[in-house]
This record gives structure tokens, C-alpha cells and sequence, in this order.
């Protein structure tokens, strides 16, 4: 399997580990890149953009990441944050008036990047077309009741949330959240990442290839109280419609992020660095130490959720491949691509890929590159 990109002799082992991923755990094409205190010690990618391996996954190479996108979009609403122009505990009213409905007047833009807003669904169905409206969706945000009292309890608001932070993003920049996310960190930082795909990069677009092992449908009897009668209304946004010209186009703030692991670490490096990387000065650690305020446990997942970030614990970090004792904050997208930042050693790493794998006992090829990357750095 040949390896292509830079890997310092330090972490040898990583780059095993990365071949590895495609000679013994199915990856297609990938890539994995590291920064500390940052500088690239990692930026490496192998293997193929399609299916029949017919397209060579390139150093220029992007893909849907899913969302871990939601990164981007939280890191949006920390910069209006960190230039006073957001509130996190000021109700979302001040900024969305037509939001404050059916019981959501006392919601606060904090419910929104924790997940405890009370609307991890649309309440009804939406079309294909109706999602990659975003007049239609924050329509039907607006006028929905929240499926419990918002902050009161936390539950993964996997679509909707980009769409909840990304409309207090354009009310106050009057800039769409891709336009703002591009505007103010993919440009200046130089990372190629996209909120809203131009087609002009769809040459160089990998294929998304569906999960090895489809999600379970959940029995009925497992449902959570707050869903039962609800619609949670998206329509069906996995391989082959995130392959289309529509999806990608669209802004969907909460999953249809395009990159590779080096943009993914380029456009975060610096929130594990006191808010500058790469010579530019984006956040005040101020603003940083806001994302470890706890605002829930994230229900059936087993993860805390601060203000736009996970935050993990020493459980959840072993789990990933991390030591304990590591100051953290992170997120991954479905299928498995991930992001760390390691506030302890300013240490920022992400794993993209094509072939999603949807094990429910979890995705070993980011964990095993995490293991090996922390054993060398310790080493």
C-alpha cells in the first residue's frame, strides 16, 4: 500500500497504522493529519476516491465528513462570540425573533450548540428539496414546539443544530454560514473546506461509499419518551444522495462539510492553540474555555456536550484511543471521520475517509491511529 504525504520519523507507527486501516480494516481512501503546537507533524493520504479503485485518492482529495462539519459551525458562532457580538446566555429571540413559538420563547443560543434546545427533529416530514432550502427549514424550525423544555435535557440534534446556529449566524453577519465559515476561517487560515460545494471542486470529490454494516432499526420499545409521536422528519441523506450535485451544493451546517484531515486540522488547529494558528489570530482562550461549560449528557450516547464541542471525559477519551488525563474537546462525523483537539499538548488530529462503517460497536481505524499517535508522542 503506498503512503503518500509527510509523516515525521517520530510517528512511524501512525503511518503503520494507517496502512494497516486499508490492508486489514476496508478503508477505500483516506487521510490523517497532526499538528503540535501548530505544526504538521502528520499529512498523509493513500488509497482511492471510488469504489472500483479506479480514481486515486490525491492530495487535494475532499470528501463529505458529516459532522463532523458541526465543529465548523460551532467555531462560526465562537468567533461572533469572542467579538461580542453573540450572547451564548442571551435568549435566541434577541437575535431570531420569529424563533420564539409554541413554548421555544425561552430557549438560549446555549441550548442550541449543547444539544438541549429540545429540537433534534423538524416535527415534520421534510422532502429532499424542502432540506436543501434553508428559508423552508428555519420556517419549520420556527413554528415547531420543543419536544421537552428547552435545557432541560440534552439529545443529539444531528441535522437541525447546524440549522439552529447557522440562522443566528446570518441574522447577525447577514452572511449564510458557509459564506461566514469561508469569510472568516477557511480563507484566512488556507483550509479547504466547504460548507456548500461549488461544483467546480466536484473533480476532485471523493465518492461517499455506504456503511459496511447498516444501523439497526431500534425497537420500538427503545424509543425515548421525548420521540414517541414525533416526526423526525429528515429525509434520507445517506450514500448515494450525499453523492449528489444537490447535497453538496446546499448548506446543511450540521453534516455536509467537505474536506480532508488536513483542512479539518488546519481550520481547528488554533482552538487548541489560545486561539491562534498558522499566523493568524481567530479566538481569546476566554472565548476557548467557554466550549468546557457542560451543558448536558448527550441521552443514548454516553458523551458530554459543552458549548459546540464534546467534551470527554477520561472514559470516553480511553475510548478513543487517548490518555485520560488529556484536557479534550472533539466530535467525529457518521461513518467515521474525527476530530481531537488536545487542549493538554496542543495537539490537533483528525482521520477522513470514504467508507463509512457504521458498526455499532464503533469504528476501530480513527481509534487505532489515535493508540498509536499518543503511544509515540509519549514515547
Amino acid at each position: 500500500m503506498e503512503i503518500h504525504g509527510d509523516c515525521d520519523n517520530r510517528f512511524s507507527s501512525v503511518k503503520e497504522a494507517f496502512e494497516r486501516n486499508f490492508t486489514e480494516h476496508g478503508d477505500i481512501g483516506a487521510s490523517f493529519a497532526a499538528t503540535i503546537d501548530g505544526e504538521f507533524v502528520i499529512d498523509m493520504w493513500a488509497g482511492h476516491r471510488d469504489r472500483a479503485k479506479t480514481l486515486p485518492w490525491e492530495r487535494d482529495t475532499i470528501v463529505n465528513v458529516f459532522s463532523t462539519t458541526k465543529t465548523m459551525t460551532a467555531l462560526s458562532a465562537l468567533i461572533l462570540l469572542d467579538r461580542g457580538e453573540l450572547d451564548v446566555d442571551a435568549p435566541v429571540t434577541n437575535y431570531w425573533p420569529e424563533y420564539g413559538q409554541n413554548g421555544k420563547e425561552g430557549t438560549l443560543v446555549r441550548h442550541f450548540l449543547g444539544h438541549s434546545a429540545g429540537l433534534p427533529g423538524f416535527g415534520e416530514k421534510l422532502t429532499k428539496e424542502q432540506l436543501y432550502s434553508w428559508d423552508t427549514v428555519v420556517e419549520v424550525l420556527a413554528r415547531q414546539e420543543p419536544w421537552w423544555q428547552p435545557g432541560t435535557m440534552g439529545a443529539y440534534h444531528a441535522i437541525t443544530q447546524g440549522f439552529l446556529v447557522g440562522e443566528l449566524v446570518r441574522r447577525i453577519s447577514g452572511q449564510s454560514l458557509g459564506t461566514f465559515f469561508k469569510n472568516n476561517v477557511a480563507q484566512p487560515l488556507d483550509a479547504d473546506f466547504h460548507i456548500g460545494l461549488d461544483p467546480q471542486h466536484f473533480h476532485r470529490t471523493a465518492e461517499m461509499l455506504g456503511g459496511v454494516a447498516p444501523p439497526q432499526l431500534p425497537d420500538p420499545d427503545q424509543i425515548p419518551d421525548y420521540m414517541k409521536g414525533r416526526e423526525q422528519g429528515t429525509p434520507n441523506v445517506m450514500p448515494p444522495e450525499t453523492n449528489s450535485s444537490a447535497w453538496r451544493q446546499s448548506e446543511i451546517p450540521a453534516a455536509n462539510g467537505h474536506g480532508n484531515a488536513r483542512s479539518v486540522v488546519r481550520a481547528q488547529t488554533a482552538v487548541a492553540n489560545g486561539g491562534t494558528a498558522f499566523g493568524v489570530d481567530l479566538l481569546s482562550q476566554v472565548t476557548i474555555d467557554r466550549i468546557f461549560e457542560e451543558q448536558c449528557d448527550l441521552l443514548g450516547m454516553g458523551v458530554k456536550h459543552g458549548i459546540g464541542y464534546g467534551i470527554a471525559s477520561p472514559a470516553s477519551a480511553v475510548f478513543m484511543g487517548i490518555p485520560e488525563e488529556i484536557k479534550l474537546t472533539f466530535w467525529g462525523g457518521a461513518g467515521g471521520s474525527t476530530i481531537m483537539l488536545d487542549h493538554t499538548n496542543r495537539v490537533v488530529l483528525s482521520y477522513v475517509m470514504n467508507q463509512m462503517d457504521m458498526r455499532l460497536l464503533g469504528d476501530t481505524r480513527g481509534r487505532n491511529l489515535t493508540a498509536s499517535f499518543y503511544a509515540a508522542l509519549s514515547s
